[in-house]
């Protein structure tokens, strides 16, 4: 096995751990081929929740693996059964393609890949179902909901100044995020969706106060002046398309769903910076959000100056308590980036949590990276766009298969 899956995934040592805490054991309890979930007329076994929990643990997916495999196979089953309505399956060429593509995220040949998840007793097929999911749920969105997202002409013209600094785009929001976990999806992606439809500014501020899990629930949401320039790109032609008033459609984050209501827009002649990379650093403290965390973080933000002065922090503690990243500003998560981008220069948020809430994020910013590449196209505005419409109306088209369900759990 190469050192760098190790590193990317970190096979060995968790899968170890994984299985000494007895995490694989429940499942397997039932019979490895005994039915543990039905689905409509579809059957989970227990050896697929524990072949998936285990490539989740592989590929570093937090909190309750097992849980979270249990929901993801609910999901696959509900995306193939949509899907063969309407004939669509994944092609022999597709899985490859999708195969060759995942592994070139760890520098892997398809072939070399599957055998290192081999040597962790991860089947083949678990790898290739995995794949076939994704590849059919595509094609089934694309082909069921392409023809329903235009992208006006004006809509690329605003997403592209956004996207470039040209004319400084300042806007002004407010946001309501709301958290999301496997047994309140449904309701929450229906909620989201209501919320959406909102145009008063009295109304979004108060479904902040009553839904939102941010910290700015308190003031009705609001965030304050920022460039959307800050934004992570795959929201700045979603933010930058509306006008004041008007709400975004809902936006998936990891482990909630956000929405965000333009309160006003501004632009000067003067061209905002645009940043190809963005350096910061998380400093966790286990626990979650309880007072005495909090009230060490803010110790902490008053002896700190720079990011580099939270090694001192974490001098004798566990080094994973401390993991400082410099990123490109497209592959920041979402939540991340978005906390990231109300934030100035060595500034430290509170806002956010890991671990299904059991760890509080001390979030500080080191700085920016100034991009000074060749602009967008519009064609690849336009496809920003458009995606991440697809992606709205396919989460809530599976909440709503999920809500219509036979779901029975042994």
């Amino acid at each position: 096995m190469t050192s760098c899956l190790i590193k990317r995934f970190a096979l060995s040592a968790t899968v170890t751990a994984y299985t000494a805490l007895g995490l694989v054991a429940p499942a397997l309890a039932q019979g490895a081929f005994s039915p543990a979930i039905t689905v409509n007329d579809g059957v989970i076994t227990a050896y697929e929740i524990d072949q998936r929990a285990r490539l989740l643990v592989v590929m570093n997916t937090a909190g309750d693996t097992i849980e979270t495999a249990r929901e993801q196979l609910i999901d696959d089953r509900l995306k193939l059964q949509a899907a063969g309505i309407f004939g669509i399956q994944a092609t022999d060429e597709g899985i490859q393609a999708g195969l060759a593509e995942f592994a070139q995220r760890v520098n892997m040949e398809p072939d070399a890949m599957l055998k290192a998840l081999a040597g962790e007793g991860i089947d083949e097929e678990t790898m290739r179902d995995f794949i076939i999911s994704g590849i059919t749920w595509r094609g089934y969105v694309q082909s069921r909901f392409g023809g329903s997202v235009q992208i006006s002409e004006e809509e690329i013209d605003r997403a592209v100044a956004s996207s470039t600094g040209a004319g400084g785009i300042r806007v002004l929001l407010s946001e309501i995020v709301i958290p999301l976990t496997p047994q309140n999806q449904a309701q929450v992606m229906s909620l989201a969706d209501q919320l959406s439809d909102i145009r008063s500014f009295d109304d979004f501020e108060n479904a902040a106060r009553a839904y939102s899990g941010a910290p700015t629930k308190d003031n009705g949401g609001r965030i304050e002046w920022m460039s959307v320039t800050k934004l992570p790109p795959q929201l700045r032609p979603l933010i930058a398309a509306l006008s004041p008033g008007e709400v975004t459609a809902p936006v998936q984050l990891p482990n909630a769903v956000a929405l965000f209501q333009m309160r006003r827009v501004e632009e000067s002649a003067r061209p905002a910076p645009r940043y190809s990379e963005i350096d910061y650093a998380m400093y966790y403290l286990p626990g979650g959000r309880t007072p005495e965390n909090l009230a060490k973080a803010t110790d902490i933000a008053n002896r700190v100056d720079r990011c580099d002065d939270l090694y001192g922090i974490n001098k004798d503690q566990p080094a994973e308590l401390l993991d400082r990243q410099s990123q490109a500003m497209g592959e920041v998560p979402r939540d991340i980036a978005l906390e990231l981008a109300k934030m100035d220069d060595h500034e430290i948020s509170t806002a956010l949590t890991t671990a299904n809430g059991q760890s509080l994020i001390m979030l500080m910013l080191c700085g920016r990276t100034a991009d000074l590449g060749e602009e967008l196209s519009r064609e690849d505005v336009a496809n920003a766009l458009r995606t991440q419409r697809l992606e709205n109306y396919a989460e809530s088209f599976l909440s709503q298969l999920r809500a219509e369900a036979r779901i029975v759990e042994k």
